[in-house]
């Protein structure tokens, strides 16, 4: 039984030598991009080892001396040019390829992806029907591509004057919700709504855009820009003035305008700040969410009521809103000191606005800020304070002509 082990072992050594030979060369064959032309090429390298193999044991085994080491050599050279012809490209590949993956990407698959460039080329020539067809024929491949499907709208809406078909195209794309993220369908809703204003002159439709981004995606950063979208919608009058604008009747003009000796400077009347809060506190009763609107009224209140309670209760409730962005909530916090700072002079009253942003906003840019405009609010408070005004007594005329030769005093 001794004998059997090592035969067995050598059974076994050749079998695992021959499988892994055999996974290689499948492995290599599966990646060819010319399957026969490789089979080719092993046959032909088997039949020159062959050869070479035979020569060496006939010459070895006649015990030819000088001149069978003569032909070996001989043998081999011929092996080795042949191999050498045969494997050349493959060679060269090999060792060059770490260098052009670089720039080909290698052996990486490319991800297939629609192509639009010809329906942008086509849209620039004015061929909008022949873009439509180059788009369609990407769709027909990417059903749920973004980008195709937005293209298209905009073509409809803006070039062919197809605004139902455009609407049509963005409910297919809501469609698709699944395989699209919440920016994408917020994007399409928001050029919808514009669409709607621009070409449809229709404000309602527009709202019922912005409306549904809010049902779509709430307590986000999109329900929140929809709202604020909403409040700022142009009323229908103002879109109707657009066609048809009102003539207005001018008063009493200057005569002899360019005998003036000084440029006449037409300034637009001032505003009532009493008239602004007023319109501005109606508008609020309606659109509550308007940030824009509610900061003004702030202001007005600070600067010109000088009631910064009233001020700090607005930008409170500012602060208050649902789903507020982060850079939003920056901003009125440090509006918040301002005039904490500005009108009421209070330096504690403003660290404290200024420390909530280093809470709310630990380890930003934001709150580096902040630590930063602590640390100067002193400062701060002395350059807002108005600087007094120093009357001057009597003077000497002509300061300008002392000390002049010819100029007696």
């Amino acid at each position: 039984m001794n004998w059997l082990w090592p035969k067995i072992a050598g059974v076994l050594e050749l079998i695992l030598c021959v499988g892994i030979i055999g996974w290689v060369l499948y492995r290599w064959l599966k990646k060819s991009d010319d399957p026969p032309r490789l089979i080719s090429k092993w046959a032909i390298t088997a039949v020159m080892g062959g050869i070479t193999w035979w020569v060496a044991r006939s010459n070895f085994t006649s015990g030819g001396g000088y001149g069978a080491a003569f032909i070996i050599g001989i043998a081999c050279a011929v092996c080795g040019i042949v191999l050498g012809i045969t494997w050349g490209a493959n060679i060269a590949d090999f060792f060059g390829k770490p260098l052009t993956s670089l720039f080909d990407g290698g052996e990486q698959e490319v991800v297939p992806a629609p192509f639009y460039s010809i329906a942008e080329a086509r849209r620039k020539q004015g061929k909008y029907l022949e873009a439509v067809v180059e788009i369609r024929k990407q769709l027909a491949r990417f059903p749920d591509d973004f980008n195709g499907m937005l293209m298209l709208a905009e073509i409809q809406a803006e070039n062919l004057n197809d605004l139902p078909g455009a609407q049509m195209t963005i409910e297919r794309l809501l469609m698709s919700a699944p395989n699209q993220s919440p920016i994408n369908l917020t994007l399409a809703l928001n050029r919808l709504a514009d669409w709607q204003l621009k070409h449809g002159q229709d404000p309602d439709s527009a709202r019922e855009a912005l409306e549904r981004i809010i049902q779509m995606f709430p307590e986000t950063e999109q329900a929140y820009h929809a709202g604020q979208r909403i409040a700022h919608l142009t009323p229908s009058e103002m879109l109707a003035e657009k066609n048809e604008p009102h003539r207005i009747k001018l008063g009493q003009y200057q005569e002899n305008i360019g005998l003036l000796r000084e440029p006449v400077t037409v300034r637009p009347p001032k505003e009532d700040p009493a008239t602004v809060a007023a319109s501005l506190v109606r508008h609020l009763e309606q659109h509550p969410q308007d940030g824009e609107a509610r900061e003004r009224l702030a202001l007005i209140y600070a600067e010109h009521y000088q009631r910064l309670d009233l001020a700090a209760d607005q930008v409170e409730e500012l602060l208050a809103q649902p789903n507020l962005p982060a850079k939003q909530a920056v901003h009125w916090l440090n509006m918040l000191a301002d005039l904490r700072v500005r009108h009421g002079s209070d330096l504690a009253a403003a660290r404290e606005v200024l420390q909530r942003i280093i809470d709310l906003f630990p380890r930003s840019a934001a709150a580096e800020s902040a630590k930063n405009r602590m640390a100067h609010l002193r400062l701060e408070l002395r350059g807002k304070k108005e600087s007094p005004v120093v009357k001057l007594g009597s003077y000497e005329q002509n300061i300008g002509l002392k000390g002049r030769p010819g100029i007696s005093d």
